[in-house]
């Protein structure tokens, strides 16, 4: 096996000891577009450091990761559910939603709109600041 492959099953290894714990804090729903009786699989929030780290994790839907991952693919009317996820007290979660916010205001009138009302903690905005999706 190549060292990349190691370094990927290692990776995925120190992420899946983060799952039971993952499951209980979103109680089996979508962190971010709150659905349940759906598949959900741990998503790191850039930036991603080298070693796994549970406060760079959150649980999400397969839609979620891949308007993510596919910015191309993106619905708009999909990411309404995020006037509820940007005030999470997981920090991850806020910074994503705030993320795809900013994102969706160029376009959207409601996304700006929802980020007028958004708090964040300074740590929240230094972290918001280093997230590109």
């Amino acid at each position: 096996m190549s060292k990349g492959h190691d370094r990927h099953q290692e990776r995925h290894h120190g992420l899946s000891l983060y799952g039971k714990d993952l499951v209980r804090r979103c109680g089996s729903h979508c962190e971010l577009c709150d659905a349940q009786g759906v598949k959900l699989g741990i998503y790191e929030v850039p930036p991603v450091a080298s070693e796994p780290a549970f406060e760079h994790c959150i649980m999400i839907c397969e839609t979620c990761r891949q308007q993510l991952a596919k910015p191309k693919l993106r619905d708009a009317n999909h990411w309404r559910c995020l006037n509820h996820s940007m005030w999470s007290q997981v920090p991850a979660v806020k910074v994503t939603a705030v993320a795809m916010l900013q994102i969706l205001s160029a376009s959207e009138s409601w996304a700006a709109e929802l980020l007028e009302q958004v708090y964040l903690e300074p740590e929240e905005q230094a972290w918001l600041e280093q997230v590109a999706l």
